[in-house]
């Protein structure tokens, strides 16, 4: 795991943590070439992502092929621009138990 942020500080990778850790514990292996965007608050539920565009474009610089995000993020992606979203499958989770579901390999 590593933020794919300029700063590269690691903050709001509480999510992909909590997904390598359950995926540990359940000997369950992570989807690869996922994204997985989400900070986790102390009550367990996800913030809100303020620029999801930006991101869902950097996912695509990075070569992903899966992009994991909150459901609350989808209106912002109307904006994405058309040669974008046909690079990236993005697929959106209602909470951590949810993405949890959607990570694992099948």
């Amino acid at each position: 795991m590593r933020a794919i942020d300029a700063d590269k500080a690691g903050g709001g990778l509480g999510l992909a943590v909590l997904l390598g850790l359950c995926g540990g514990l359940l000997e369950r292996s992570i989807k690869g070439g996922l994204i997985v965007v989400g900070a986790l608050n102390l009550g367990g539920s996800v913030e809100m992502i303020p620029n999801p565009v930006v991101i869902a474009e950097l996912a695509v610089e990075k070569g992903a092929s899966q992009l994991l995000l909150p459901i609350s993020a989808r209106r912002h992606l109307l904006y994405l621009p058309d040669e974008m979203a046909t690079k990236i499958n993005v697929v959106f989770y209602a909470d951590p138990t949810d993405a949890f579901l959607k990570a694992i390999v099948e």
